[in-house]
């Protein structure tokens, strides 16, 4: 995370019945993720050998870990839209590391992720687990990297871009990076789309706007500490808007600033963006 235009949040004070809310759902949210990931792991075993890079089994466990982390921390989690289908990607606004559970739950995508993250304890297993592409942000990598995008897209994996390239409050959407983009239109792929998807968070009650945003210098440690001690959650919106043909939008750079566009309007209509 590199943006830190809006003001960081005091740091976290928490009371008895604080801890004791994070010691009932801490250990179940880690049971639910990890549990699960043994599975996934051990099919994998099977599943390769027999489809390659394609994964008919194995997201489904992935769906099912991501719905019950959110009924685990008691938060809402609405779907509005329809899921586009075909060959394409999917690019969204990015605010927080629940961004990946609420995008998990609701589809079958596979996240296009800063290569750093492969390292991370806990989530980078995760997303490796799960079929993360990790990118390093060098231009001499960029042939490669066009070359695995367009392997993935061919066999039918929906990949999920976050085009802002870092997370910020929730209230805003930062200008999109055409980088990535040239991917979809290089890829060969008749009928290749992409789809806009707005992920809107909703403050629990009396609670700061950004309650959900994760950004800057704020640690994931405290952060998720922060999730798990809400006496009371608010919920997450995941909106699909209708796919956009990539061959009528007339290069990366007008796809980058028309699927911006679609976002940022939604968290205006929605009362988020201020």
């Amino acid at each position: 995370m590199i943006w830190d235009d809006a003001p960081q949040p005091a740091p976290a004070r928490f009371s008895a019945s604080d801890w004791l809310r994070v010691a009932i759902r801490g250990p179940i949210l880690a049971s639910v993720v990890f549990g699960p990931l043994v599975v996934l792991l051990t099919l994998r075993l099977v599943e390769r050998p027999i489809h390659g890079v394609q994964r008919p089994w194995t997201p489904w466990i992935t769906q099912g870990v991501c719905k019950t982390a959110f009924r685990v921390l008691g938060m809402g989690r609405v779907v509005r839209g329809a899921p586009m289908r075909g060959t394409g990607a999917v690019v969204a606004n990015h605010s927080s590391w629940l961004d990946i559970f609420a995008l998990n739950a609701s589809k079958r995508v596979y996240f296009v992720s800063k290569s750093e993250v492969a390292g991370w304890p806990g989530i980078g297993w995760l997303a490796r687990a799960t079929g993360t592409v990790f990118i390093r942000r060098d231009r001499r990598d960029a042939r490669a990297q066009q070359a695995l995008f367009e392997d993935r897209l061919r066999a039918g994996h929906r990949l999920l871009f976050f085009p802002e390239g870092t997370s910020t409050d929730g209230r805003r959407v930062l200008a999109f990076k055409p980088t990535l983009f040239e991917a979809f239109f290089s890829a060969g792929l008749p009928g290749m789309q992409v789809q806009p998807v707005t992920v809107a968070y909703h403050a629990p009650p009396g609670a700061d706007a950004a309650f959900y945003g994760w950004w800057g210098d704020m640690g994931f440690a405290e952060h998720m500490l922060r999730m798990l001690a809400a006496p009371r959650h608010g919920r997450v919106e995941i909106v699909y808007h209708p796919p956009i043909e990539v061959a009528a939008t007339g290069g990366r750079k007008a796809l980058a600033r028309i699927t911006e566009t679609v976002i940022r309007a939604e968290l205006e209509a929605q009362g988020i963006a201020p």
